[in-house]
């Protein structure tokens, strides 16, 4: 099987025990993809929905990938402990409303859904307790915004129960549903929305990136001895 790893940013990237020292085997729309291990590809596609998109169209058009790995840091809406890993069971847009023309909140057109799935969480979530590593399973919200305590965030927890939320996921998701490839995500905590040390928290994630590092590549190595 072969995988794409696919991260927001280059340090979630270097997290990777020795990512740091390898070369790009080529750049497409001015993002380098990296060889990993053997079948296992990785790059750091950008932040934000659209370059999220724009790598995952390229993992799956360009080196038909079996499934995309999407790995990263994020905010946490409860009191989990940063770095604590969280399986993402499933995605969804929270900036998406078309309620003007009688749509449900979330709702994205043209695969009419509000949901988006991953490949069997729990399966994930097993084979990570397998390697030593515990995670727990949960619904995360995608958004172009970077969440701060307020009333929106406040309003993607009311209206929407996430347990997480950043700003990639469901965009690859939403690419992986349409090209039938198996999607899993993985994240790390870095932050609490509704903690009063938010700030301080994100722009000190260490914790959460080294918990992201140890745990990625091993996970990918037991997703490829998976059936197709």
């Amino acid at each position: 099987m072969k995988i794409g790893l696919q991260f927001a940013m280059p340090v979630e990237l270097h997290a990777l025990p020795g990512a740091k020292d390898l070369e790009p085997f080529e750049t497409v729309s001015g993002v380098p993809f990296f060889e990993v291990a053997p079948g296992i590809l990785a790059c750091a596609g950008g932040v934000s929905k659209v370059n999220a998109a724009m790598a995952a169209e390229v993992f799956c058009l360009k080196y038909g990938v079996d499934l995309i790995l999407n790995a990263g840091v994020a905010g946490c809406l409860t009191d989990l402990p940063t770095g604590s890993l969280v399986v993402a069971s499933e995605f969804l847009q929270h900036d998406v409303d078309t309620t003007a023309v009688g749509d449900p909140i979330g709702l994205v057109s043209t695969v009419n859904r509000v949901d988006f799935p991953t490949w069997e969480p729990e399966k994930c979530a097993e084979l990570l307790h397998a390697l030593g590593f515990s995670a727990v399973t949960g619904r995360v919200a995608t958004g172009d915004w970077f969440a701060v305590k307020g009333d929106r965030a406040a309003f993607i927890r009311d209206t929407f129960s996430p347990l997480m939320v950043e700003m990639e996921g469901c965009a690859i998701a939403q690419v992986c549903l349409r090209n039938g490839v198996r999607f899993v995500s993985l994240k790390s905590v870095s932050d609490h929305l509704f903690s009063e040390k938010q700030a301080e928290e994100y722009f000190d994630f260490g914790q959460a990136l080294e918990s992201l590092g140890q745990v990625v590549l091993p996970l990918a190595l037991a997703l490829q001895k998976e059936e197709p």
